[in-house]
């Protein structure tokens, strides 16, 4: 059976106002985070996409009673959960197909002292290895057994319950810091979590477990401290922030194809270095018409508190030409992802396609994962400069724009590369093919409307 592919025009400059979706990344924990408690949790501003469908789809089999309220807002209730389900082929297919279900892991085991693990699918960008999850479910406790039978793993809580802990993560894993701090929320006495992520997925997920009644210290820094306590449960509503992956996304995009694009609602503080990076680039941007919310953090018995923040538009305008900044030593400029705060990683692939067409070089220098860069052979073929150094470093020779890249046929790898791939279909002479857009579809919500709605010309076949 053919798959869906993008047929896109490139070549026409885009104008006009869009907003991005909630969080994909913050999404995925939160609703594994609706498993902590019985009581109704209430998520807006969910992203209709293919990993998050897919998630409810598998809190629905294990038992959770989810209702639409409206198009991006749900509640979850998880008072009736089969606990049987973890041992059928169907959970262990499912959870094998999207990396997010690896969260299930530290919530299912807080709550029901047992859990089973396959080996989550996700993105081909070069292993991605389980052993923060398992080694911090063990200092609370834990035993961790591989079951050859079905290719996954089970997780069982001691007798008494699992045991506060000193936890050093060999890495500062964003899901593994999100499994263990769930877990932790039962685990009895104190916990302490050193070298956590402290991604604003984190900053999210430690605000609503603090509404359900946690205790949890350093929230947003990578120390966090956990305390046990009998009010944990509460019911809770929660909002997701905007998609920080889309708000540079869109950058990227405003820049290769000349556009003027204003992204809507964004909350700076959540950003990070991210406008940094691309002013390094040499793209424009400008915040407009700031505005203040107040944000509700505290929860349980504890008295209820606020913290403001502001919320803007970010203007990009349409530029003719974008410079690479030198080092302040004089040498290449080098970008490369680091854990947060540094730039984060799901967007080294936009990045790097919004530097072909630059004036001026740049080292790209992507430490994580192996097999991420793979994709510019797709962009060398559309006439892109780019030197591959290894698996981990290119080298991009921007074109200043005066030469375009041409459109060819491709398959999109993964959810980053495949949206960096679109991007430079867009900003291309002719017409381009993307296959395999499922990936994009994973973590873009209904993108080719949104950017036709802004003149781009994107055809779904």
């Amino acid at each position: 059976m053919p798959q869906p592919q993008f047929i896109i025009e490139g070549g026409h400059r885009l104008k006009g106002e869009i907003t991005p979706q909630g969080a994909k990344n913050e999404a995925l924990q939160i609703l594994c985070a609706t498993l902590l408690t019985a009581e109704k949790v209430v998520v807006r501003n969910i992203p209709i996409i293919e990993d998050v469908l897919r998630l409810i789809d598998l809190l629905k089999c294990l038992g959770v009673d989810v209702k639409k309220i409206d198009e991006r807002t749900c509640s979850f209730q998880a008072s009736e959960i089969n606990s049987d389900y973890l041992h059928t082929a169907d959970f262990i297919e499912r959870s094998g197909k999207l990396r997010g279900s690896i969260m299930l892991a530290g919530a299912l085991l807080a709550r029901f002292g047992y859990t089973c693990v396959a080996q989550p699918g996700g993105d081909k960008i070069g292993r991605r290895k389980l052993d923060t999850h398992f080694i911090g479910f063990e200092k609370l406790g834990a035993t961790v057994t591989y079951e050859p039978r079905n290719s996954c793993y089970t997780v069982k809580a001691p007798a008494g319950g699992l045991k506060g802990a000193y936890i050093l993560l060999n890495e500062a894993s964003v899901t593994g810091t999100a499994n263990i701090l769930m877990a932790a929320c039962f685990a009895q006495g104190k916990t302490t979590i050193f070298n956590a992520a402290c991604e604003p997925y984190l900053l999210q997920l430690s605000l609503m477990l603090q509404r359900m009644g946690a205790k949890i210290k350093g929230i947003g820094s990578n120390l966090l401290e956990i305390e046990s306590g009998s009010e944990f449960g509460c019911a809770v509503e929660h909002t997701l922030l905007p998609d920080i992956i889309e708000v540079g996304s869109f950058i990227g995009l405003a820049a290769m194809t000349r556009s003027e694009i204003t992204v809507k609602n964004v909350y700076p503080e959540h950003l990070g270095i991210i406008p940094d990076v691309f002013k390094c680039l040499g793209v424009f941007m400008e915040w407009r018409n700031d505005s203040v919310t107040d944000i509700v953090t505290g929860g349980g018995t504890e008295a209820w508190k606020e913290r403001r923040e502001v919320i803007s538009d970010l203007y990009i305008p349409a530029q003719e030409h974008y410079k690479i900044e030198k080092s302040m030593t004089g040498g290449i400029l080098t970008i490369s992802d680091a854990p947060w705060p540094g730039f984060t990683p799901d967007l080294i692939s936009v990045a790097l396609v919004t530097a072909t067409q630059a004036k001026g070089s740049v080292l790209i220098h992507q430490k994580m994962f192996e097999s991420r860069l793979f994709f510019v052979d797709n962009l060398i073929t559309m006439g892109a400069e780019i030197i591959l150094c290894d698996p981990h470093r290119a080298t991009v020779i921007g074109l200043n724009h005066e030469t375009s890249l041409r459109g060819i046929s491709m398959v999109s790898p993964d959810i980053r590369a495949g949206v960096s791939l679109l991007i430079a279909a867009l900003s291309a002479e002719g017409v381009s093919k993307i296959q395999n857009i499922h990936q994009i579809d994973r973590g873009y919500e209904s993108i080719e409307e949104r950017l036709n709605a802004l003149g781009a010309r994107i055809l779904r076949t």
